[in-house]
């Protein structure tokens, strides 16, 4: 049995040389994403944000109010390099799997979502900072704990969906042969690492240590393909038939 799939768009633009522009793209907006989620999370919200200190984190937030609304400014920078992303990601690849493709725009989407909603509940706190009468039975200090505490918590299981992202992404540098495929492995096992790293820091208590650990290949992949997108862009040993007429005989 022969099948045939016709993918949208000429060859020149679904091949490597026509896909270098949207290549350096999607890795310009995977840099803003890691920069704004570096910033946002761990300076920002490490200098704000004292655990099991609500008089702290509310004296943090009163004293640096500039900083404070910096890092809501850059959480929804996450959101929106998050969702940038995405979409560039599946321009890039939907020539080669449009399903794969899509779940990478799909898992970003709900990831950014998530982020969405932690930088919503930093700004209710701003607000609870300046005007106790928001605060809820156990005074301001406990309101704006509770919020960075949910917050933290949508971070965390957002995690699952970051995790979910890399796997796609990784099968499709595979497919596609447009990366290395040592990265593409590393991509898939990077995002297995995150969505188990996920599970382990809520099944187990103090799970810190083994939960950061799971997640450190995602962190040298998601490096690797950010540096390898900007500086190469997709390599000359691409699949060639990505986009054009496949025949496949049965």
């Amino acid at each position: 049995m022969t099948t045939t799939n016709t993918s949208a768009g000429t060859g020149s633009e679904r091949s490597p040389v026509g896909l270098a522009g949207t290549a350096r793209t999607t890795g310009l907006l995977y840099l803003g994403l890691a920069v704004t989620g570096a910033l946002g999370y761990q300076l920002v919200r490490g200098q704000l944000y004292v655990a099991d200190d609500p008089e702290s984190t509310l004296s943090n937030r009163v004293d640096h109010t500039s900083m404070t609304r910096l890092g809501i400014v850059l959480e929804l920078g996450i959101v929106l390099t998050q969702a940038l992303a995405a979409v560039w990601f599946y321009r890039l690849f939907r020539g080669i799997d449009m399903f794969a493709a899509g779940l990478i725009a799909v898992f970003g989407m709900v990831n950014a979502v998530a982020i969405l909603g932690s930088a919503a509940l930093l700004a209710t706190a701003l607000d609870v900072s300046g005007d106790k009468s928001l605060a809820v039975s156990g005074g301001t200090a406990a309101t704006v704990q509770l919020l960075y505490v949910i917050s933290g918590h949508l971070w965390g299981v957002g995690g699952l969906f970051f995790g979910l992202w890399l796997i796609p992404m990784g099968w499709l540098a595979l497919q596609s042969r447009w990366l290395p495929r040592t990265l593409g492995q590393l991509l898939m096992l990077g995002g297995a690492g995150y969505v188990l790293s996920t599970f382990v820091s809520y099944i187990f208590a103090n799970a810190d240590l083994v939960a950061g650990l799971l997640i450190v290949p995602a962190t040298v992949g998601e490096l690797w393909i950010v540096g390898y997108l900007i500086l190469f862009g997709l390599r000359d040993g691409a699949r060639s038939d990505a986009g054009s007429t496949r025949i496949a005989a049965g």
